[in-house]
């Protein structure tokens, strides 16, 4: 069972989520916080394996919270939540170690599926607009991959590095290129590896400065 904390200063869209993920029979909903402090304090507590985190709210925000929990030993994976996608949100939440980025008004399914993924240890979880955005803004993050790094790629190799720079899941990139999610997340563990990259997000902004999106 995948534990959940919720944590967001709006009733409604704490419900909302909650009425979401308990839908679900592999996924439980342990607590709700209201306000970064709380939210903090409830991780410690229960130490979820998921927890959603709203960006703006009121005292302690998401990203001040999520700077303090990772300062602590626990489990837990954080996916930022947010009505806005504004890139300088995103760049702080994943520099203070989110695991993902999502928008509030994303598909119900979308947001359990990146739930499930976060709790099996998926690493940069971000909706495609916003992944599409942080990539154009902080280009030049990673070093831009060589010619000859790109040539030790294989054809299909290319092909999953592409997609991944297009904010593409790795359901997504299964059912564009007609292959199984293991052989995606296998190739984009190569890709990662013969081009030095540190994750997903470095290799869609590696796809963005090769001209590949």
């Amino acid at each position: 069972m995948i534990s959940v904390v919720i944590a967001d200063d709006q009733p409604l869209v704490r419900g909302g989520l909650r009425m979401i993920l308990e839908g679900e029979a592999d996924i439980s909903v342990v607590a709700e916080a209201a306000d970064g402090d709380e939210a903090v304090a409830l991780v410690l507590a229960h130490r979820p394996d998921v927890l959603l985190l709203d960006v703006q709210m009121p005292g302690v925000d998401g990203i001040a919270a999520m700077r303090q929990i990772a300062t602590h030993d626990v489990p837990t994976r954080v996916l930022m939540l947010t009505t806005f996608d504004l890139d300088e949100y995103v760049y702080h939440a994943m520099r203070a170690g989110a695991s993902g980025f999502l928008l509030k008004d994303m598909p119900g399914e979308d947001i359990v599926s990146a739930v499930r993924q976060a709790a099996r240890g998926a690493d940069s979880l971000l909706a495609p607009s916003v992944t599409r955005r942080l990539v154009e803004r902080f280009a030049a993050a990673p070093p831009k991959p060589s010619a000859a790094g790109l040539g030790r790629l294989t054809a299909r190799e290319l092909d999953v590095l592409r997609l991944v720079g297009r904010g593409m899941s790795n359901a997504e990139i299964a059912r564009e290129l007609f292959i199984g999610e293991t052989t995606v997340k296998t190739h984009v563990a190569r890709v990662l590896m013969k081009l030095g990259l540190r994750d997903r997000v470095h290799a869609a902004i590696a796809a963005h400065q090769a001209g590949l999106t």
